[in-house]
Formats: C-alpha cells, structure tokens, sequence
C-alpha cells in the first residue's frame, strides 16, 4: 500500500493520508509544503520493507520527467536514487509517441537523474515485433540505454484496472444481449472508489451491466448498486440534483429493482450523513435517500478491517475489507453478514433495499451467483443454480508473468537485480 495517498476530495484538494491515517485536506500548494514530512514516510516504509525482503520493485507516478514537478518528486527518481535502484523506463506504445517519449524524458531528466536510466521497456504492442526494429536501434543509439523488450497486447487480460480512467471511458459497460439476462445498473459517482468492487459480474453470462452517468436515464434495472466514494457529501448532492437519486426512489418505492450500497453507497442509502469534522467537506450535514432509517457521522479514525464472514440470508461465506470514516447509529434492522467472532454487519430493509460498507463481496463466487439467481427469479427466469464464473486473478497473473518473461531479456532484468 502507499505510504501517502492522495484522495481527491475537490477538483483542487484532496485529503492527504499518510501510513493508513488521514492527516488533512489540502491544497496543491499545501501539499507541495508538506511534502518534507511525507517524504520521511515513504523513507520510513521503505526502509522497514528493506529490512526483511532481497527484492523491492518501486513503481513511480505519472513520468519522472515533468518539468514542473521534479524539484519537489517523492515518487520518481528521488526515490530511485534513495533506494539505489536501477531505473527501467516503461513506455506505453498502444497511446502512441513512445519513442519521442523515451527521448524526451531522458532529454529533460538532470545528469545525476539519467545514470540510474538502465533502459527501456515497450508494453501494450500490437502487431509483429520486427517492424520496431529501426525505432529500437535509433533509441538505443541516441541514448545509449538498450530497449529490454516489447511486450504485446494481451486482450481480455482479467486484471483489475489500475485507477477509474477505463471505468469513466466505458470499459464497464457490458450490454444486454438478449431477454435471458438481468440487468444491473451501477452508478458512475464523480468521487467514486473502489470501482473493481464490480469486475466480478463482467464475467457472468447472465449479466448486462450499465454504468450511469448522472443525468442519464436509468431505464428500468432489476438492480441498481451504489458504489464507494471518496466524497460522499458531494457525490450524495450530485446524485439527488442530476435526476439520478429521484430515480432511485421511484424503483425502490414501486418494488421494481433490488437497491445495494457498497460503503459509501451505503452511507447514502441512510436518512443523514454528518461530517463535523471536515473530512470531506467543510462539515455539512446532508439528508441521505432515506431507504434506510439509519444515520450516519464520518469520524477522525478511520476504519481499516479485512473481514470474513457468512451473508446471513445466502448462507454462503463472503469476504472482504472495510476502509472508511462513517460509523452508523442503526436502528433494529435486519443484518446482513455475520463475522467470524459473531458480531454482524451491513443493513436490510424488508424489501429490496440492503448496503454493507465490504468492498469486496461481489468477489466471492457462491454469493454473487445466489444475488444474481435472486434478480433471475424476482424476473421471472429460472435460477441457474451454479456457479458459472470463477473471479480469480491468479491465472491472469500467471499468463501475464509468462508473457512478460517470454518477452523481456530476463537476464539482463535479473542482473540490474543483482540476482
């Protein structure tokens, strides 16, 4: 995990947390003052890390030749040469200009910045390596530096997405194919986090799932999740005054779709959410959907948990993590899971309405059928009664280490790690 995480709460700020705890909203400049103590953070965890393992891989941010930025970089080169590291330059040719990219960076980079360059890395390549052949030998001349290998595009890959930039362009969008399928709308919250909560039902054959935008019409789901947020109070305010939230009332009053909150979709199904303290807003108090008669306070400490547990109504096991400042006065509603040490979790209306703050709970295979044969039933469609995809990233994690180590010199890799 990073030792300092940077979550938008603003087009112009973000909260600032260091070591798992928030420390405050700030401001770019603000930031850019404290970075001397977030600097020794990330030296700390380094270190600690150091101490117990042969082999670190330090991936940067962004590009370590942003002109703007390098005097005051944390997480580039400085930190490459705090840790001793050999750079490899890894370059995205499926956005195009990668060449001119490598040269450019190496261009702008210091003196002491380019001897920790040992080379290059071309990924995300379609086609036949060869034809890079000119391009490879005129980088390499002109930066003394060798290009390591090309690796290919590798399509349906099954890795999570690394950040919401695929999510926001349409990648979740998986369309209905015929009447035999359920259709799931998730809501594309402008602070949303944790998006990969829902990858798992890109795999289902039984499953259209649409991402709405706000203002869009949500047409008529069997189910409409609400996802996590790292600003709750304004998504909350975004979602009631595009049309989207009124929506949501008019399914769940007319029983027409199951309504789930993940986290902070939960925290807006409830009748009020506080944030005295300022953590994501500037300490409004803010009525929620009221779908739940449960009320909700983001508190300084924030709550970090995995869990493991058994959804009460399924009977089927479940897990996953809890991080979030929101603690919940809840009246005498039925739980949703059940932890390991008996105590319980989440809230249900009695009807469709249910949230839990788990990301993660879609991922557990057993669980997710039994949601999805619910909707079936619910729309008149027999249940399949099986579990008809498996959400598991280690093979694609070993296809994409077999490609990578098909792909690159290893052994020059390997040198460049002293091993």
């Amino acid at each position: 995990m990073n030792p300092v995480l940077i979550k938008p709460s603003s087009d112009v700020g973000s909260q600032i947390i260091v070591d798992g705890r928030p420390v405050r909203n700030m401001s770019v400049a603000d930031y850019i003052t404290y970075k001397p103590r977030a600097w020794e953070a990330v030296c700390r965890a380094y270190d600690s890390l150091a101490r117990d393992f042969d082999v670190l891989v330090l991936e940067g941010a962004g590009s370590p030749g942003e002109v703007n930025l390098k005097h005051h970089d944390i997480v580039n080169m400085r930190m490459a040469d705090y840790a001793g590291a050999s750079v490899v330059l890894v370059g995205d040719i499926d956005r195009g200009g990668v060449f001119a990219s490598f040269i450019g960076t190496m261009e702008v980079l210091a003196e002491w910045e380019r001897r920790l360059v040992a080379g290059f890395c071309i990924n995300r390549f379609r086609g036949d390596p060869s034809l890079l052949a000119d391009a490879l030998d005129y980088t390499t001349g002109f930066t003394r530096r060798p290009v390591f290998g090309t690796v290919p595009y590798l399509h349906d890959l099954g890795l999570p997405e690394e950040d919401s930039v695929s999510f926001k362009s349409g990648f979740f969008s998986k369309g209905k194919q015929d009447s035999q399928e359920v259709e799931v709308a998730l809501i594309d919250l402008d602070h949303i986090s944790n998006f990969t909560d829902f990858e798992p039902f890109l795999g289902e054959p039984d499953v259209s799932l649409t991402v709405v935008k706000p203002g869009q019409d949500l047409g008529r789901p069997d189910a409409v999740i609400i996802p996590g947020s790292k600003n709750v109070i304004h998504d909350l305010t975004r979602l009631i005054q595009s049309g989207v939230g009124p929506q949501i009332l008019e399914l769940a009053a007319a029983g027409r779709a199951e309504i789930v909150g993940i986290c902070g979709g939960y925290q807006m199904l409830g009748r009020t959410i506080r944030d005295p303290y300022g953590l994501e807003s500037s300490g409004e108090r803010m009525d929620g959907l009221g779908l739940l008669p449960m009320s909700t306070v983001l508190e300084k400490e924030k709550t970090l948990t995995l869990c493991k547990g058994v959804h009460l109504e399924s009977g089927q096991p479940v897990q996953g993590y809890e991080i979030h400042h929101g603690r919940d006065q809840v009246p005498a509603l039925r739980p949703v899971i059940e932890l390991e040490d008996g105590t319980l979790a989440g809230a249900a209306s009695d009807g469709l309405v249910w949230g839990v703050y788990w990301h993660g709970v879609f991922d557990s295979d057993g669980f997710r059928r039994w949601f999805i044969d619910r909707l079936r039933v619910r729309k008149g469609l027999p249940a399949k009664g099986e579990i008809c995809c498996r959400y598991d990233i280690e093979p694609a994690l070993d296809r994409l280490a077999e490609v990578v180590r098909q792909s690159l010199d290893m052994e020059a890799i390997y040198r460049l790690l002293k091993l």
